[in-house]
């Protein structure tokens, strides 16, 4: 895998009528990050940049449009169409590919769809998937494990959270994800906020995917096709998705998968706890060149 050295450039795709950007950073190994070029540059650390070539791509959930769009060009297929057309602007052969949260189920499906151009998968904060029965599995480890601090914090938070949505439905999503912050942070006080600022949600796109395809989506399915090394990164304060242990039994069925479990981090380890988070990333991708 080659590398390349690049501190901060920007590049731009049209497509179905999105403007998806892409903000690259940094120096070294190619590292595509499928999520926001707003959002999760404020993320990563500075140190981090040092060693990886990063880019940070726009999906159609994030992305400025001003169209109106029929169903197909919602789907998560033309999402990972988009992946393979930024790829190919970029002119990498292959690269580490890195997704959060439901991210990560977006660079899942496009290793498995495209395993010759994903030389490493990294796959933080995403429980197996999003299906129905994680969630009794999710609530008892909340209850059980999470502070009587953090459960009132919780259910003060989602008060009023109606009439919020109801006030701006058009960024419903936002305001559900800063509801859950005693749920997301290991700090339960965490206020999240500069990260979604000047942020687009398209939620015709946020409504299918995250309501719909991530919770019926097949992980193993298909995971065959694709034998490189994967890692995997929960945080042990992560009470929004099923937590670390449900991945468990689908361990068995990658070729090569690692799973981490960071003690000090809820959904977000790279930024709750960047020195630790990147010394495992980088130590991994060391012993798995």
């Amino acid at each position: 895998m080659h590398t390349d050295s690049v501190f901060y450039n920007t590049l731009e795709l049209v497509r179905d009528g999105y403007h998806l950007r892409c903000l690259l950073e940094g120096q070294g190994t190619p590292t595509f990050v499928i999520g926001s070029h707003i959002y999760y540059p404020r993320t990563f650390s500075s140190h981090l940049r040092e060693h990886l070539h990063l880019a940070f791509v726009d999906h159609r959930g994030y992305a400025e449009t001003h169209d109106q769009h029929p169903p197909e060009h919602l789907e998560l297929s033309r999402v990972l169409e988009d992946m393979e057309a930024f790829r190919q602007a970029l002119g990498w052969k292959d690269m580490v590919l890195v997704g959060h949260s439901g991210h990560a189920y977006m660079a899942l499906e496009y290793a498995k769809k495209h395993p010759e151009r994903v030389s490493h998968l990294v796959l933080i904060a995403a429980g197996p998937s999003q299906s129905p029965e994680f969630e009794p599995i999710k609530e008892r480890y909340f209850q059980e494990h999470a502070s009587e601090e953090r459960k009132m914090l919780q259910q003060k938070a989602f008060e009023g959270i109606e009439e919020a949505i109801a006030a701006h439905p058009e960024r419903r999503f936002v305001t559900y994800c800063l509801a859950m912050g005693p749920r997301s942070w290991m700090d339960p006080h965490y206020d999240a906020a500069w990260l979604w600022q000047d942020l687009p949600v398209n939620m015709d796109v946020m409504d299918l995917l995250w309501g719909a395809t991530f919770r019926d989506i097949q992980t193993t399915r298909g995971l065959d096709r694709f034998q490189k090394p994967t890692l995997i990164v929960m945080g042990k304060e992560d009470y929004l998705v099923a937590p670390y242990f449900t991945w468990e039994p689908v361990l068995p069925e990658f070729a090569d998968v690692t799973l981490k479990v960071m003690d000090h981090s809820g959904h977000t380890p790279q930024l709750e706890e960047p020195e630790h988070f990147d010394a495992v990333l980088l130590a991994w991708l060391n012993t798995r060149k």
